[in-house]
């Protein structure tokens, strides 16, 4: 582990993502899924009931800033693999979805308990205080920008 650290820029914010999402990807690999498939499954799987379409893919969409199209052609791959399941306007985990992330966050418990293993619990709530600052002036940022578009 690092003992000097250099302080918090969007390069050491987006290397830490990625190496993250890399070790996710990993296990996601084993069922054939992708990210935007496991984000959006595990929205539903968290979800109290079924959710509207809509409000789903924008969910997705804006924690992502994705476009929409995007997880609307994700929701139909999760449809056509039996992993969600629709009601009309309003779609469900199946008990494949809800097996495949129980599968998923077990196969990933050991990794992520291994990579935040030994960080003080100050740091982790340092850290978390940072991101959500970086977060809210970045959305507001991309607020004034896509206004101005």
């Amino acid at each position: 582990m690092t003992t000097t650290a250099p302080p918090a820029d969007s390069r050491l914010i987006g290397r830490a993502h990625y190496a993250s999402r890399a070790v996710l990807e990993h296990f996601l690999a084993r069922h054939g899924a992708t990210f935007l498939q496991q984000l959006t499954l595990r929205a539903t799987v968290l979800a109290d009931g079924p959710l509207e379409l809509d409000a789903l893919v924008e969910q997705i969409a804006g924690s992502l800033k994705n476009d929409p199209a995007d997880v609307h052609r994700t929701v139909d791959e999760l449809l056509a693999k039996g992993l969600l399941a629709a009601d009309g306007t309003r779609v469900g985990p199946t008990d494949a979805g809800h097996e495949l992330i129980a599968a998923v966050l077990a196969e990933t418990g050991g990794s992520t308990a291994r990579i935040y293993a030994g960080i003080p619990p100050e740091d982790l709530a340092a850290a978390g205080r940072v991101l959500v600052h970086v977060t809210e002036r970045a959305e507001a940022e991309l607020a004034v920008l896509d206004g101005q578009s």
